[in-house]
């Protein structure tokens, strides 16, 4: 009754890459939306109402979010000691995410001052920044994926190390003592998953 374990340890790796996956959307669908709206002057046009998204004020979160995308390509891939550093990148991300949010909400003025120079050619607001709701969707996503990354830590600790099917070594290699390697025992060795080369 030992077979349920592996299979368990496979549904666990599976389960944890799509909640990566998940939180790798959610990371750079809160990015892209209008974060702040605020008013400039155009010369040609006059006042306009200018719409700043996340990706312009804080294109680290979309960063963050291929990040995590490719710790979900990790997640099969590496063994114990890659397992904690693919937590440990997850939670780094939501940290980043939490920090670029907060530093651009904390003084949205200047974070939305060179969008506004972009569309208008004048670096002046000419009314006040209005923030949306998606900046603190960022922060939850944000502290979600340093909770995620945590989980992952706990939860990876119980999985088996990765397949050693493709690896090569003077055991996976040599023929049997006293034996000259032949096509026979080639053949033995890459059904076992050696390479005998």
């Amino acid at each position: 009754m030992t077979a349920p374990a592996p299979t368990a340890r496979r549904r666990g790796r599976g389960r944890a890459a799509a909640l990566l996956l998940v939180l790798a959307g959610l990371t750079a669908v809160v990015a892209v939306p209008t974060w702040f709206t605020t008013t400039g002057t155009d010369p040609l046009r006059g006042t306009v109402s200018v719409e700043v998204s996340g990706t312009q004020v804080a294109p680290a979160v979309v960063a963050g979010a291929v990040v995590i995308l490719a710790a979900v390509a990790a997640v099969g891939l590496v063994g114990r000691i890659g397992r904690w550093f693919v937590a440990l990148v997850v939670v780094a991300v939501g940290v980043l995410v939490v920090a670029t949010t907060l530093g651009v909400t904390t003084d949205p003025v200047a974070a939305v001052t060179p969008s506004v120079a972009a569309q208008t050619g004048v670096g002046r607001l000419d009314g006040p920044v209005t923030t949306t709701v998606w900046p603190w969707a960022a922060l939850a996503v944000g502290v979600l994926d340093v909770v995620a990354g945590a989980w992952f830590a706990a939860a990876s600790r119980t999985w088996s190390g990765p397949s050693r099917r493709h690896e090569t070594g003077p055991a996976a290699s040599a023929a049997p003592t006293g034996q000259a390697p032949d096509e026979r025992s080639d053949w033995d060795a890459l059904s076992r998953g050696d390479d005998p080369s």
